[in-house]
């Protein structure tokens, strides 16, 4: 009888520790921060415009056709990511990861990314109007591509495109 009294209070005990563990986790690690990291997630189509998405992650992320327009993505990480056609226009990317990252056919338009490390980030192909690249880490033969489509003044920053890419 005491052994299976002991099953039953240990059946018991260990849902009720677990539930009191799981509270004190949400408490301590809210909502919000669990559900920011898409880390080798695949979301095509995803909309995400118009949001503040500083504390998110989209390291190795798929986001193909993503709507990311006017979306704050300061500081945040897209290394590795694919965002092959994503809608960006507007999007703040200020100091933020894209190395590595597949920006190829992304619409950049307007978007600033002011001291943003894209050393090694595919642009092929994407709509840079009046973007900001003011002190953004980029490869020489980055640069030069990105020159050769280069136009307009970034309407938040006041920024030529040409100007903050220093083309010559």
């Amino acid at each position: 009888m005491k052994l299976s009294f002991r099953r039953m209070m240990t059946g018991l005990f260990l849902p009720a520790l677990l539930v009191v563990m799981s509270l004190v986790m949400v408490s301590i690690y809210p909502q919000s921060a669990l559900a920011d990291d898409f880390t080798k997630a695949t979301l095509v189509n995803a909309d995400f415009a118009g949001k503040d998405l500083t504390s998110y992650e989209f390291t190795q992320a798929s986001v193909r056709n993503g709507k990311f327009a006017n979306a704050n993505l300061t500081g945040v990480s897209l290394i590795g990511g694919n965002f092959d056609s994503a809608d960006m226009t507007g999007v703040n990317l200020t100091n933020s990861l894209l190395d590595t990252a597949r920006l190829t056919r992304a619409n950049l338009t307007n978007a600033i990314l002011v001291g943003a490390f894209a050393s090694v980030t595919n642009f092929d192909g994407a709509i840079i109007d009046g973007a900001d690249f003011t002190d953004v880490l980029l490869r020489k033969d980055i640069q030069m591509k990105l020159c050769k489509v280069a136009k307009g003044t970034n309407p938040t920053t006041g920024r030529d495109t040409r100007d903050s890419l220093e083309c010559t």
